[in-house]
């Protein structure tokens, strides 16, 4: 019996923050809920602060609105005179997201991703081999060297070093890898009493955030797919809303690939979240649609692109974050053409997945 399954919310308040801070932290959540929407992103903050008394007698929302304003994370100057979010607290969600799934990697060893390539890399490692023609000077392991000197002709008479005792360190590759995050935006993805798209958001706004800060050598392009595709700034993300929209994953993947033939590193990847079948595909100026069960001639479309992108060396991660049985079927065929990977997720696991999938991927050369 399908239905609604309601809980409880009680908004979290840290009380070592101020209520400014708490308050900040709750209201980039709304407006991320709203896609942008800050006159409604208020209404709902007033209306939980009117339940749950998150303010108090001397300081109120109005003057929350007046501190947003004046720190620079609201403005007004706009040619509608409307209210919207600035640069900053576009930055300040992102963080907060990042903060929010990958929270983990703050325990986590600091610095770029290696591959498991070493030669004439970029980066000491810890291994050791012994040095060859063209090794720079600077590699040689002095003490392992000297311990191979001692070793194999002593220590009496005079001290004799040769080429065989030499040990040098392996350096190791950091690898640059371009990856392309695709996006469901059709109409089921709020359907259903349950609201996918927004963490979606929240996941890609991490994933970026992540890049930017710890890869900054790799890219990141993000695309959104409904009847179409196309490919949206990260700035853009908070804004992000679901349409009345079928599913072309066909056009998505068209456009993914498209990105990473410009980009030059031999490290590509493909990441998409979805909820369902592909059930729309262009042909010529017109929408050929189906919603009813998986359509072949749809299906067929798409497993020739997951085909050429494992032709070209793209992975294609699948996160599916609906459990209907008969998707299994679309996703089983999707992974064995492409040779990729699909998981199947509820939404609060879906940022570790996908964390997890990008940390090993860079660990390897497609």
């Amino acid at each position: 019996m399908k239905g609604f399954k309601f809980t409880k919310f009680v908004p979290q308040q840290d009380p070592a923050k101020s209520t400014f801070e708490n308050l900040l932290n709750l209201f980039l959540q709304l407006v991320t809920m709203t896609g942008g929407d800050v006159a409604e992103a208020l209404n709902w903050l007033s209306n939980l602060d009117k339940r749950y008394n998150m303010t108090n007698p001397g300081y109120g929302i109005g003057d929350f609105i007046e501190d947003l304003k004046e720190k620079g994370y609201l403005t007004e100057e706009n040619q509608k005179g409307e209210i919207k979010i600035t640069g900053k607290s576009e930055q300040q969600i992102r963080k907060n997201a990042l903060e929010e799934i990958f929270g983990k990697l703050k325990r986590g060893k600091s610095g770029q991703h290696k591959t498991t390539h070493s030669g004439q890399g970029e980066e000491r490692g810890t291994d050791r081999r012994a040095f060859q023609f063209g090794d720079n000077l600077d590699q040689i392991a002095l003490t392992d060297s000297l311990r191979n000197a001692q070793a194999n002709h002593g220590l009496s008479g005079d001290y004799l070093l040769t080429e065989d005792d030499l040990e040098v360190v392996e350096n190791e590759y950091k690898s640059q890898t371009s990856t392309v995050l695709m996006i469901d935006i059709s109409h089921s993805m709020i359907l259903y009493g349950e609201d996918r798209i927004t963490p979606a958001k929240k996941v890609a706004m991490a994933l970026a955030e992540l890049i930017k800060t710890r890869y900054p050598k790799d890219t990141l392009d993000i695309i959104v797919f409904g009847n179409d595709a196309w490919q949206i700034q990260i700035k853009d993300l908070p804004y992000l809303q679901v349409g009345p929209y079928h599913t072309n994953t066909v056009a998505g993947l068209e456009l993914a690939m498209d990105l990473l033939r410009r980009r030059k590193n031999p490290n590509k990847q493909i990441f998409m979240i979805t909820d369902g079948k592909p059930t729309c595909l262009k042909v010529g100026i017109k929408y050929y649609k189906n919603s009813f069960g998986i359509d072949s001639k749809i299906l067929n479309e798409t497993l020739k692109l997951a085909t050429q992108c494992r032709k070209n060396q793209i992975p294609v991660t699948t996160f599916m974050i609906a459990s209907d049985p008969y998707l299994k079927e679309f996703v089983r065929e999707f992974t064995k053409a492409n040779n990729g990977n699909a998981y199947y997720s509820d939404l609060k696991g879906l940022g570790n997945l996908i964390f997890e999938d990008f940390k090993r991927n860079r660990t390897k050369r497609f």
